[in-house]
């Protein structure tokens, strides 16, 4: 069936203002299945002014945070209803096995929402005792009120999650949003409008304009009604963003990946450390901002490490993910897997040791097959630089402080994982970390009470959690005289 998408903009369908369209590939047989609008300025204005009207004197701007929460919990319902419509509609997209998000990102959007609703009622503002007023007393105190208008520019790897981790919280601090879904992957980011239409939100405050980066993301960014953007992806896109909106003085939330280090010493419980960096290599094809690619390895262990990463590298079913058992599909576009291949080749050439993965792929589909590489060193690309892809490369040390040096020698600050039995060791490690988050014996959990984001190259600002909410936010002071 062929897909004809259009931008969602006050509860309506609305085509591109010039009626041009972008493609939608299949990333399994590469072949256009769809279009979707390719967004102009001039829809994003109409789309931010839709936006701007409903938090100025629309029915949104006189709902209390109560019935703000009502609606969001009404939603979570409506995307728990259609987990699997929506897991599927991210999966074929950019040929994920629909299994994981099933299970991991729809579930965690959900928990988000009904978070978000309790957060609704809960962003309070203070009392503050002063000085007075030239000797009179004086009753000082701030209100919460939301920033404005939201620009929330969304990626490809994660599009339904990563969506709902910024319009959950907005939503909750009484925001409007215009949502920008990646070129590649806008069917959630529509699909959830329109369940947010039948959840009774007003039409206006969420909006959806499809297109590209450099089009409508920029048109976003320069826009004098949109209060803040927040934005996930590269950081290249990401100093861009920061660029434009600063002009204009916009709040800017910025999430911009990382090459997340895995720290395994010789007493961990080494089972459970194989399967936990294993999954922090290759979910989602490796295409995750937290991925777990720099596995470092006390020396002791570290051949036999490398050799059963290989080997569960070469266990993973490589296929269409449509069909049964099939664990991991493509990437999710051709230039994903340029890049990823050339990593590859980089890996090799600079010496490291490639110990699986690099086979030929089938003739058709973006196919990158699990990739372990071992006696790599953190001087390597395939250690410096983010790849985005199912590849690994096994790094030994020797000490405590050799790890964590190796470990926060990244231009990245974003996840880490510490693998030890030794208590005091796991906290004095996790604290030396130069990270947003650290888990220990776990892969950094996404959980909706908990902050997300990083520090260096990988990013401004945290979503998630009740500062999530409070971020979409700005503190006004308001000091009454008291006369006697």
């Amino acid at each position: 069936m062929t897909e004809h998408l259009n931008h969602f903009i006050e509860g309506a369908s609305f085509e591109a203002s010039d009626g041009r369209r972008i493609a939608l590939v299949n990333p399994v047989t590469e072949q256009v299945y769809g279009s979707s609008a390719r967004g102009t300025a001039e829809d994003v204005d109409r789309a931010v002014g839709a936006a701007h009207r409903q938090l100025e004197h629309g029915a949104w701007s006189q709902l209390d945070g109560a019935q703000r929460g009502r609606l969001l919990l009404k939603l979570a319902d409506l995307v728990e209803r259609d987990t699997e419509l929506l897991a599927d509609l991210d999966a074929n997209a950019i040929g994920r096995s629909p299994v994981e998000p099933r299970r991991m990102d729809v579930p965690n959007a959900v928990a988000n929402l009904r978070a978000a609703a309790g957060w609704a009622n809960q962003l309070e503002g203070r009392t503050i005792p002063t000085g007075g007023y030239f000797g009179t007393k004086t009753l000082s105190y701030t209100v919460r009120e939301p920033v404005g208008v939201v620009g929330a520019i969304v990626p490809w790897n994660s599009p339904l999650m990563i969506t709902v981790w910024k319009l959950a919280a907005l939503l909750a601090a009484g925001c409007t949003v215009v949502i920008k879904p990646s070129e590649e992957t806008p069917q959630s980011a529509l699909h959830l409008a329109a369940l947010a239409q039948e959840a009774g939100f007003p039409d206006g405050v969420i909006n959806v304009v499809t297109g590209y980066g450099n089009e409508v993301g920029r048109a976003l960014c320069e826009h004098p009604h949109v209060a803040k953007i927040s934005f996930t992806g590269s950081p290249e896109a990401g100093r861009e963003i920061q660029r434009t909106a600063g002009v204009l003085f916009k709040r800017v939330a910025l999430e911009l990946g990382g090459k997340s280090p895995q720290i395994v010493f010789d007493d961990a419980p080494f089972d459970d450390a194989l399967r936990g960096c294993a999954l922090g290599l290759f979910v989602n094809q490796g295409q995750v901002c937290a991925a777990g690619s720099r596995i470092l390895v006390q020396r002791g262990i570290a051949d036999r490490f490398a050799a059963a990463l290989a080997d569960a590298a070469r266990a993973v079913a490589v296929g269409d993910p449509r069909e049964s058992g099939v664990q991991m599909g493509p990437v999710a576009k051709k230039a994903q897997f340029d890049r990823v291949n050339r990593y590859i080749q980089l890996g090799i050439e600079q010496g490291a040791s490639l110990l699986a993965g690099g086979e030929p792929t089938p003739e058709r589909g973006w196919f990158v097959r699990p990739t372990i590489f071992a006696n790599a060193n953190n001087d390597m690309a395939i250690a410096r630089d983010e790849i985005f892809g199912p590849v690994g490369a096994v790094i030994p040390f020797d000490s405590e402080d050799e790890a964590v040096a190796l470990a926060n020698d990244s231009k990245y600050g974003l996840a880490a994982t510490v693998w030890t039995t030794d208590l005091v060791r796991a906290h004095r490690v996790a604290a030396a970390m130069k990270a947003g988050a650290v888990g220990v014996n776990c892969w950094s959990p996404l959980d909706a009470n908990l902050p997300w984001g990083g520090v260096k190259t990988s990013g401004i600002g945290r979503e998630g959690g009740f500062g999530g909410a409070m971020a979409y936010t700005e503190e006004k002071v308001i000091t009454v005289l008291l006369p006697t």
